[in-house]
């Protein structure tokens, strides 16, 4: 399995944050200030407050739920 770096996970929480938005970024300087656990649970904190989804949303959404 492949390790997660905190790149990845910041684009993973930069797509969630965008999800039915516009286009966000994050400026990867942040990345420093963050640990891999951290920005981890920045991203599953996110994926929680989804709420409702539609079948369509949740299978979007599981491609960030294989790497916990």
């Amino acid at each position: 399995m492949q390790k997660e770096t905190k790149e990845m996970i910041l684009a993973q929480i930069e797509k969630l944050i965008a999800y039915g938005n516009h286009e966000t970024t994050i400026n990867p300087e942040l990345l420093k200030y963050f640990s891999i656990d951290d920005l981890t649970s920045i991203r599953n904190n996110l994926l929680e407050r989804t709420g409702t989804l539609s079948e369509e949303d949740k299978v979007w959404l599981k491609q960030f739920k294989k790497y916990e």
